[in-house]
């Protein structure tokens, strides 16, 4: 008996030292965004499915995949968070898709402005290399005095930063002296 109870012991201290730690990071996180020098990179909020149908228009949210209710709600709440975390404004930069508009303008941290280099190259994979070596270029020649949030896809995040984010996942590189992009860290907002 007494050895379960020191394993769960044991256990129960594992999960609270993991806990804190999660915590610790995440604020962590959010101070080097509040910092300057550091991107957001938000993935678009729930939208059902995969892809876009055959018929996409860049300009007819009729014919893409949109966000949900529940993809509506979670772009708000990101914006919430966003903002209860010291981010009351922000340079907001967004794909030309309407799930991304949708959720860019949701977040209410300012002006959206289109930047077709975060458009999705999902069914143009040929886009994949050339157009991320454009998007580091524009980050390397962005002043990032204040937070810069770029909403985008899972393809274009994955392509710029190896890691492969939930819907409305935020994921934070910093660039350095040099130019190179760094991940800091990733934030869950579900």
């Amino acid at each position: 008996m007494r050895r379960f109870a020191s394993t769960t012991l044991v256990l129960l201290l594992l999960l609270v030292v993991t806990r804190v730690t999660a915590a610790d990071s995440d604020a962590v996180i959010w101070e080097a965004l509040r910092s300057g020098g550091h991107v957001a990179l938000l993935r678009h909020a729930i939208a059902p499915g995969t892809g876009d149908p055959p018929d996409f228009e860049i300009g007819d949210c009729a014919t893409q995949r949109n966000l949900s209710d529940e993809g509506r709600g979670q772009a708000q709440r990101i914006g919430a968070r966003l903002r209860g975390n010291g981010i009351e404004q922000a340079a907001v930069f967004s794909s030309q898709w309407c799930r991304c508009q949708e959720t860019a303008r949701l977040l209410e941290l300012g002006r959206v402005i289109e930047l077709p280099l975060l458009n999705s190259f999902f069914r143009d994979y040929e886009r994949r290399e050339p157009q991320t070596h454009q998007l580091r270029r524009w980050i390397a020649e962005q002043e990032l005095r204040k937070p810069l949030v770029l909403v985008t896809h899972q393809v274009n995040i994955t392509a710029l930063t190896d890691v492969y984010p939930r819907s409305g996942e935020l994921v934070v590189i910093r660039r350095d002296p040099s130019g190179e992009i760094k991940v800091v860290g990733t934030i869950r907002t579900d």
